[in-house]
């Protein structure tokens, strides 16, 4: 997407948020921050850079939040006892 079209359309033709990996939303993400710095965009074209940046990052948030349930369990059965009687030892 090139930094000359500030046009919301441009973002509008851009794949779908939930669809993206990780990987691909947080590259996108960082050349929606690396726009809004460089300014030059329009109101209206700023506007939907910053929404399709705040969607942008709810779905890295999602990814993370995630894989961090994932580490969580499965780690639960080892550590969920190992937790407990160090917190009952302090």
């Amino acid at each position: 997407m090139p930094a000359s079209d500030p046009t919301p359309s441009a973002v509008d033709d851009l794949p779908a948020v939930s669809d993206l990996s990780y990987e691909q939303a947080r590259d996108e993400l960082v050349g929606v921050v690396t726009r809004l710095e460089a300014g030059g965009e329009t109101l209206e074209g700023s506007l939907a850079l910053w929404e399709r940046g705040e969607a942008l990052a709810r779905r890295c948030q999602e990814w993370l939040d995630g894989a961090r349930r994932r580490l969580d369990a499965a780690r639960s059965p080892a550590g969920e006892d190992e937790a407990t009687s160090t917190e009952d030892e302090r």
